[in-house]
């Protein structure tokens, strides 16, 4: 097991990692979703068979990190909510910021395969699912990557954490220990996403809250072989 610990109004908890999951294709509009699959499949990358989908992922790839170490350069992160399951009871249904580093090279080949080469990066700081329930599309989510806006939307973009909490309970999933990642918002093609640090903040309009994760992107050295 894995342990991340966030700090919930004031309180520290500690989640041991059993079931990692990464929501793909996972836009409240399937519509466009499909037209995505579509461009997405013109650039190689291949089509699932249903979405939205669900990659189990091994639960050591959920950290709480500044620093993320990847083996060349064409790998960029992905805007993103976790949902965690910290207890038994609603209230101890958890959800932060997160950030979901994929190696693009190897998502050509498989997305499922490129979601093993990196990490999911989640914030320190969780707010109560039950807290934030009523205003959860009005939340919104933004990423930068090095100093520059290259996602920007709302959480009504996205399938809903009680859609995934209900996917969790029918797959015998919804038990203490498992992450989910929520799937991502559009990209701004104009901004180049493969940068040296990513930064993402959830932010709740309502409250001024803001739950930030960010980390360097380390290139590793070469091989020697």
């Amino acid at each position: 097991m894995f342990p991340l610990r966030f700090d919930v109004a004031g309180a520290s908890v500690e989640v041991p990692v059993r079931t990692l999951l990464n929501a793909g294709y996972a836009g409240r509009s399937q519509d466009d979703v499909a037209a995505h699959v579509a461009e997405l499949a013109e650039l190689g990358v291949p089509a699932p068979t249903r979405t939205p989908c669900l990659y189990p992922v091994a639960p050591y790839l959920a950290m709480q990190t500044a620093d993320v170490p990847v083996q060349h350069a064409r790998t960029s992160g992905e805007a993103e909510w976790a949902l965690i399951i910290a207890g038994q009871g609603e209230e101890d249904v958890l959800l932060t910021v997160a950030c979901d580093h994929t190696d693009r090279e190897l998502e050509v080949h498989g997305v499922a395969w490129s979601k093993q080469a990196g990490p999911d990066v989640l914030g320190s700081r969780a707010w109560r699912l039950i807290d934030v329930a009523d205003r959860i599309d009005s939340l919104t989510l933004t990423a930068q990557v090095g100093g520059r806006r290259i996602q920007h939307g709302t959480l009504g973009e996205l399938l809903s954490p009680q859609y995934w909490l209900e996917e969790l309970r029918n797959l015998e999933l919804a038990e203490v220990g498992t992450v989910l990642l929520s799937g991502t918002i559009p990209m701004d093609t104009t901004v180049d996403q493969f940068a040296d640090s990513w930064r993402v903040d959830l932010t709740d309009p309502a409250s001024g809250d803001v739950l930030t994760c960010d980390y360097t992107v380390r290139q590793l050295p070469a091989p020697i072989a």
